[in-house]
């Protein structure tokens, strides 16, 4: 038996809360960086250790952190300085009965392929410095990993929330950085980098769109260019927003609030690499993206980072996406629900399909009542609990998108 609840949540639906704030880090972000990286890292370890041991062990990556660099920037081109660092940091298992495998050597690789995949701009061997500092795990948590019948059991105890559906307002900034990091935006805009940042401020029914996105200096010969493209840009995505089907009455796009066309090069958003990670902001695991994409700051959230975390016994990762998992399925396959939120809460120690409690909260329908659909819904998170290791592989597997 599964300690499961089901509640009924008098608020409002955040849609119809007077005022919504939503924010998303692009792919050439900091924040986002990191948790690409580890997450990467997360990945070619688990591959590594099911080769050499036939299972994956304890480890968990997901305290990466980057130092930025320094780059003096040019209209027509600048130059890196400094390059950036890397560090990996957290646990890992580097040897099983005498066999040994090259942790910081796979996480290095790991990190070199996720920024030639992902950050066109950048060459990772000049780039960057990796410095690895993974450790082995501490005993009493190895020893969760020694397989058994079933799930592994929790290496933390630990909570996560996920919520269903997406407001509108989440969906268009979501919507706003995928399509300014696309291929076709990018084709069309060459001279634009990777670091797009989208803040949405909703007020009642108007969306203001606060987006940061610096342009590649060697493409800027002139201060000219540089605020037509900017304006184009814009233009760009108003249109791109406006062949969405949306009930917003009004949206407002402002790119670069910074900028001043009195200032010379001080007074534009430019960079060599595409990314503020080059001289303006380092960046850390767990400061981006939750895993459904956004940080909505009208939504509960976990404290937990996913990214890098063990896929097989971690719950700050297993949790985090099933929590989401089970609030989208309750929403689709429930009727009268307006809004679902999924609480989950670990006992380390427990098997991590015995949460100490999973609690839904709805937010029905008017005439709905909650006994009409508390069956239901724990049916739901019954089924989804007996199937987590059907999860686990996914995640092992990187099916899921963290961030």
């Amino acid at each position: 038996m599964r300690n499961i609840a089901v509640e009924r949540l008098d608020i409002p639906p955040v849609p119809e809360q007077p005022v919504e704030i939503v924010e998303r880090k692009g792919i050439g972000h900091p924040d986002t960086i990191c948790d690409g990286i580890m997450e990467e890292v997360s990945l070619a370890l688990s591959h590594e250790y099911r080769k050499a041991f036939g299972f994956i062990p304890h480890y968990n990556v997901d305290k990466g952190l980057l130092i930025a660099g320094t780059a003096d920037h040019r209209l027509g081109g600048g130059r890196i300085i400094k390059p950036m660092r890397f560090i990996f940091g957290d646990r890992a298992t580097f040897e099983v009965n005498g066999k040994r495998v090259p942790v910081d050597e796979i996480a290095i690789k790991a990190a070199k392929q996720w920024l030639g995949r992902n950050l066109p701009h950048i060459d990772p061997e000049r780039n960057f410095i990796f410095q690895a500092e993974l450790r082995p795990g501490a005993p009493e948590l190895v020893s969760i990993f020694q397989r058994t019948r079933g799930p592994l059991k929790a290496n933390d105890t630990s909570a996560a929330v996920g919520y269903a559906p997406l407001s509108e307002t989440e969906q268009l900034v979501l919507e706003s950085e995928r399509f300014l990091n696309s291929v076709s935006f990018k084709n069309a805009f060459p001279e634009t980098g990777q670091d797009v940042k989208v803040m949405g401020y909703r007020v009642e029914q108007c969306l203001h769109l606060t987006v940061a996105m610096p342009l590649i200096d060697r493409f800027v010969l002139d201060e000219e260019f540089y605020f037509r493209r900017k304006a184009q840009a814009i233009e760009a995505l108003k249109a791109y927003l406006d062949s969405i089907r949306h009930s917003t009455t009004c949206v407002h796009v402002y790119m670069n609030t910074l900028d001043s066309p009195s200032k010379g090069i001080e007074g534009m958003y430019l960079s060599v690499l595409g990314t503020s990670a080059e001289d303006g902001d380092s960046g850390q695991v767990g400061r981006g993206n939750r895993v459904n994409g956004v940080i909505s700051m009208n939504r509960p959230a976990s404290a937990e980072a996913a990214a890098g975390k063990n896929p097989v016994s971690h719950v700050g990762k297993i949790y985090n996406v099933l929590s989401h998992k089970l609030a989208q399925r309750i929403y689709g396959e429930v009727p009268g629900l307006r809004e679902v939120y999924l609480l989950l809460c670990s006992q380390i120690g427990l098997p991590i399909d015995q949460p100490q409690v999973a609690v839904a909260q709805l937010i029905l329908e008017p005439g709905i009542r909650l006994e009409s659909v508390k069956s239901k819904a724990e049916a739901i998170i019954d089924d989804e609990l007996a199937a987590i290791e059907r999860l686990v592989e996914d995640l092992t597997q990187g099916r899921y998108g963290l961030y």
